[in-house]
């Protein structure tokens, strides 16, 4: 007996076959949905709240209050030449996009659970969808950076058309990062646990509250190693100036991101097959 053509299904999935070819193509059939499941992420995030946006003010804010005192005001840490209360907001502001965008997508199968084992859809999508929610956050907390730095006389240096390269850039490191966590997460639950223990030693080994010219050459360039290094450098370059652009050290990070990126696909897709049964 024949089946009709509309009766066929639309994709076969067999055992064994390889999808990382594919899962790009199958990210643009499913726009629709990144864009809806990351819509539903931001409302989430906003119900129901007193403050609303102004929480992506105050943590930054708040953080750097408390480094400008320890670190530039008792600490006398070197700020390029910058007012420390500037420099800090400067690497605060993408280092808590990235930090942010961590978090939730490295939780995000487990949070998801009941939709993975419904119906079938490019799980990639669930880890990167939690990555556009804090662009809301970072847009509301660059507004207070722009007064802030016309409050010190501070004026965006001629790079600041990068900034949109070096935002992408932690947000990827986030997505390299976060797909790797994601896929251990299902099958380990105490994963998530870790988390905001990890992110907490990497913003004291992020050059956010001090300059990584504190470090000669070559361990500056090796720096890079920490993608976000150079991605906070490279931000903080770009919008106040200095005295040379983090070329080396952007150079390894970028290389770094590309590494995890990678590396972090062909393990989740390798893993991908078995989040249904173990979530």
């Amino acid at each position: 007996m024949s089946i009709p053509d509309e009766a066929r299904p639309l994709l076969v999935i067999e055992a064994g076959e390889n999808r990382v070819a594919g899962q790009f193509r199958d990210l643009w059939a499913y726009r629709d949905l990144l864009y809806f499941l990351a819509w539903r992420d931001f409302k989430v995030r906003y119900k129901q709240t007193v403050l609303g946006a102004a929480w992506a003010v105050l943590q930054p804010f708040l953080t750097m209050i408390v480094f400008s005192i320890f670190f530039g005001y008792l600490a006398k840490i070197p700020s390029d030449g910058i007012s420390y209360p500037v420099f800090a907001y400067c690497g605060l502001l993408p280092w808590s996009l990235f930090a942010h965008a961590l978090g939730e997508s490295s939780n995000s199968l487990v949070n998801n659970q009941q939709l993975l084992t419904k119906v079938y859809f490019p799980r990639l999508i669930v880890p990167i969808a939690p990555l556009f929610v804090g662009l809301v956050d970072f847009a509301v907390a660059f507004a207070v950076l722009l007064a802030l730095m016309a409050y010190y006389g501070l004026v965006p240096g001629p790079a600041g058309f990068l900034l949109p390269f070096f935002i992408g850039l932690a947000l990827a490191t986030a997505l390299a990062v976060g797909i790797w966590l994601s896929a251990l997460n299902v099958q380990y639950r105490d994963v998530r646990y870790t988390i905001p223990f990890l992110t907490q030693l990497w913003l004291f080994a992020t050059p956010v509250a001090y300059p990584s010219s504190l470090l000669p050459e070559p361990w500056r360039s090796l720096y890079g190693l920490n993608p976000m290094a150079g991605v906070v450098e490279g931000f903080r370059w770009a919008l106040l100036g200095g005295a040379s652009s983090p070329g080396p050290q952007l150079a390894v990070s970028i290389l770094a991101v590309l590494v995890l990126l990678l590396g972090g696909l062909w393990y989740f897709n390798r893993m991908e097959q078995t989040f249904a049964d173990v979530v």
